[in-house]
């Protein structure tokens, strides 16, 4: 699978959730575990799920968490 030009619709088997802290609001992405099938994680924008999403390694999505948890702190 080519994850430089991914699409949610290319992963039709993930099931997609969103964070648990969402407050249902419009900036929201979710995730998928999809390394049992395509051995990576994958993000994408709640508002566009059927656009583009990212992939991610899990040593690179680990990497990424802390990130993103201190931007929503911010955020708040």
């Amino acid at each position: 699978m080519n994850t430089n030009r991914l699409y949610a619709t290319d992963l039709p088997e993930a099931e997609w959730r969103k964070s648990s802290f969402s407050d249902g609001g419009e900036q929201c992405v979710e995730i998928a575990d999809t390394r049992p099938t395509h051995g990576f994680i994958a993000i994408r924008d709640s508002k566009r799920p059927t656009g583009p999403a990212l992939a991610f390694t899990e040593t690179a999505f680990t990497a990424f968490l802390p990130h993103a948890v201190r931007h929503h702190s911010q955020a708040s």
